[in-house]
Formats: structure tokens, sequence, C-alpha cells
């Protein structure tokens, strides 16, 4: 699923025009990545939470030459899902 699909799947359930609902998606991925950006989690009850971690300075290999490479320290992002989600995901499950 794209942001495309979300945008038109939110505005036929709202009764939002496209234009609106993609400014409404834009402004929360916005609003997601600055507050990650300045260090702070971000808790969607119920789905999950994103949370910014520092990745400290490693060596590691480059797969193709075998050499060794520098990884610098930075940051990324880390998603865990809520129970909630969890349990939706789970429910049902064929196996």
């Amino acid at each position: 699923m794209k942001k495309a699909d979300i945008v038109n799947i939110i505005a036929e359930g709202t009764g939002l025009t496209k234009v609106e609902t993609q400014a409404v998606v834009d402004g929360l991925l916005a609003t997601i990545k600055f507050a990650l950006k300045n260090g702070e989690r971000v808790e969607l009850r119920g789905f999950g939470n994103f949370i910014p971690v520092l990745r400290k300075a490693r060596k590691a290999r480059n797969p193709f030459t075998n050499e060794p490479v520098d990884v610098p320290e930075h940051f990324t992002a880390t998603f865990r899902p809520s129970k909630d989600l969890k349990e939706f995901l789970n429910k049902n499950k064929k196996g």
C-alpha cells in the first residue's frame, strides 16, 4: 500500500477531498519526522511507538568487495507495535 492509496481510502471514508486528505496525511508525517528529529518518541495509542535511536559508529564489510567500511554514528527510528496491533494482526491467524 502506498501513501496515495492511504489518501484515497481516508478521503472515501471521511468525505474530505483528496487534496484536503493529502494535506492532513502530509502534516501527520511531517509532525512525526519533526518530533523524531528532536529526539522525542511518538506514541500512537493502539497502534505503536516510533522511537529515535542513536546507532554507535562501527566497522562493517562491503558485501561485494569484502573490504572494511567505517559506518559513522547516526540516528535512526524504530517502530514498536502496540499490544492491540499485535493482537489484531494475529486474530484469526491461519496456521
